[in-house]
């Protein structure tokens, strides 16, 4: 019986994952403490944060493991990920560190990928096409929760399906992203970045969300819902006075009044919901 002989890349891999065990994992309420010594600019708490996590890289890493490129290159950039993921990393947002870290990890993965199998430029104008179609594939897998055929994003964005499908293959090569590990698989849309999803803008609007809500809490029922028609919040729509009056049977000026009167509770809370704001930025 031939004895199998193994690539060096999987003992490469199977000693870093022996290095990278002794390192335990945290829970949540250790990751938000060392984000607040982060903060602080404590080094050693940027180490434990990163080094507890780094069997988080490779499992990403091995979703995108390709014969042309080293697994532990793969790995090596995803780490790198990790770091600026640690250093971003608010308590504040209190958010798992992994849920936080995944979307940075496989960004500087796309990225190195990308950047490897691309041997010719592709002219601006294509590159920039490209753009548009690899933006329209994320902003679709969004919006219908799978992922969009090419019909799909020709649709979108009102071109004929045979010009995505010439663009797609032009930034692709003959190498097969469907065999990835896990059982999962990775599309050639998906080695590329995803810049229509920021970790720190869904947060941030999270945070001014709930603060908001927090604010207009402390009104009385009417008020509140008052406000809430008024100013589109908790995603309902903006309403007349005239329409306020008639879904809760009164009169347009005492809505206006009732309105005015929870303007007034809310300036009371001024510094409290200045903080709470955000603005995203176009």
């Amino acid at each position: 019986m031939r004895k199998k002989v193994s690539k060096p890349s999987d003992d490469l891999l199977e000693t870093y994952f022996k290095q990278i065990k002794v390192f335990p994992l945290l829970s949540f309420e250790d990751e938000l403490e060392l984000s607040k010594q982060i903060q602080n600019g404590n080094t050693a708490a940027l180490h434990k944060l990163v080094n507890s996590n780094l069997r988080l890289v490779v499992k990403i890493a091995g979703m995108f493991s390709i014969a042309a490129i080293s697994i532990m290159d793969i790995i090596q950039e995803g780490n790198i990920g990790l770091i600026q993921a640690a250093q971003k990393y608010d308590y504040r947002k209190n958010v798992r560190f992994c849920t936080y870290a995944s979307w940075w990890i496989r960004q500087y993965i796309c990225r190195y990928i990308a950047n490897k199998r691309r041997i010719v430029r592709l002219p601006q104008r294509k590159e920039e096409t490209l753009r548009k179609i690899q933006r329209t594939y994320h902003i679709l897998c969004q919006t219908l929760m799978h992922q969009p055929k090419n019909i799909d994003i020709a649709n979108e964005m009102g071109i004929p399906v045979q010009d995505v499908d010439a663009y797609i293959n032009m930034a692709a090569d003959s190498l097969s992203f469907d065999h990835a590990n896990d059982g999962e698989s990775v599309s050639n849309m998906e080695i590329h970045e995803d810049y229509t999803y920021c970790p720190e803008r869904n947060l941030m609007k999270q945070i001014s969300h709930d603060g908001t809500m927090n604010i207009l809490n402390k009104l009385k029922e009417n008020e509140r819902n008052i406000i809430s028609y008024r100013y589109q919040l908790n995603g309902c729509e903006r309403y007349t006075l005239r329409e306020i009056g008639n879904k809760l049977d009164l009169s347009p000026e005492t809505v206006r009044q009732i309105e005015l009167r929870a303007l007034r509770k809310i300036r009371v809370h001024a510094d409290e919901l200045r903080d709470c704001v955000y603005v995203e930025a176009i």
